[in-house]
């Protein structure tokens, strides 16, 4: 055995013993928990559950969770969410790539410092009452279209700014439009740093609770990290552990089916990305 090879092998071995107490610990809970009867499920251990009530919890959690409609409302979002921000991200980019103006150049930095700087709330809330979508789906889709949107902006300028502008300059001489350029050319170029994007998008959006708390009143219009709130604190007398686990695990599930499906993208993503930017 080489001594690469033996390295590969100890580095293998330490990042899953770091996974352990950090990632598996925590994953083996919240599951065996979300298994248990609520006095068992309370003492919140490790171990399995004495009396099995799995079938009990997880249809407590779809019938009084109001989990389907949270998940609908979930999808909705998170879907025009995102196809919005790539869209219009990816445009935004494409002119912040190509410009070499002063002004392009402090819009983009502007937009960027987004990223780290949070959205003030009383703002919004007057803004989107002005506009008359105050509480409603559209207007806390309009406010995570805007907050998200330098994410998109920050990764994709760089990688426009990485590849050369021949086949645009030659499909302008040819006649094509802009919209074409764009649709046709960019947007497949962009794809992989684009798909990157999009599951970052996935995990700040679906899990988004802070705005979702201010902008979407009523249990019609709640996302599942407002449904999981209320339901678990809808107890009067304590948290019922087994209960909130088991919501926790089918808030989850979605996005866990989808990394299974789109892990070998993602990698792909992250190391065209890397070798483009």
């Amino acid at each position: 055995m080489s001594r690469g090879q033996r390295w590969a092998i100890a580095r293998y071995v330490g990042l899953t013993l770091f996974a352990i107490p950090w990632v598996i610990v925590p994953i083996w809970m919240v599951v065996v928990n979300s298994f248990k009867m609520a006095g068992e499920a309370a003492n919140l251990t490790l171990d399995l559950p004495s009396i099995w009530s799995i079938a009990e919890n997880y249809t407590a959690v779809l019938v009084q969770g109001n989990y389907l409609r949270a998940l609908g409302n979930s999808l909705l979002i998170s879907g025009v969410t995102i196809v919005a921000v790539v869209l219009i991200g990816a445009a935004a980019a494409w002119g912040f790539g190509r410009s070499r103006s002063k002004a392009m150049q402090v819009a983009y930095y502007i937009i960027v410092l987004s990223i780290l700087i949070p959205p003030t709330l009383i703002p919004t809330i007057y803004l989107l009452r002005d506009m008359h979508i105050e509480g409603s789906t559209l207007g806390y889709i309009l406010v995570l279209i805007g907050t998200r949107m330098g994410i998109v902006v920050f990764l994709a300028t760089g990688f426009v700014r990485a590849l050369p502008p021949d086949m645009e300059d030659a499909a302008f001489i040819d006649g094509a439009s802009r919209l074409q350029i764009f649709f046709l050319i960019m947007l497949p170029l962009l794809t992989p740093v684009l798909f990157v994007g999009s599951i970052i998008l996935v995990i700040t959006v679906w899990g988004d609770f802070f705005f979702a708390t201010f902008l979407l009143p009523g249990s019609q219009r709640a996302t599942l990290p407002l449904a999981l709130y209320s339901f678990a604190t809808s107890s009067v007398q304590s948290f019922r552990w087994n209960l909130v686990f088991a919501h926790v695990v089918l808030s989850s599930l979605p996005l866990i089916v989808a990394y299974v499906f789109l892990q070998r993208r993602i990698v792909g993503g992250l190391t065209e990305g890397a070798l483009k930017g």
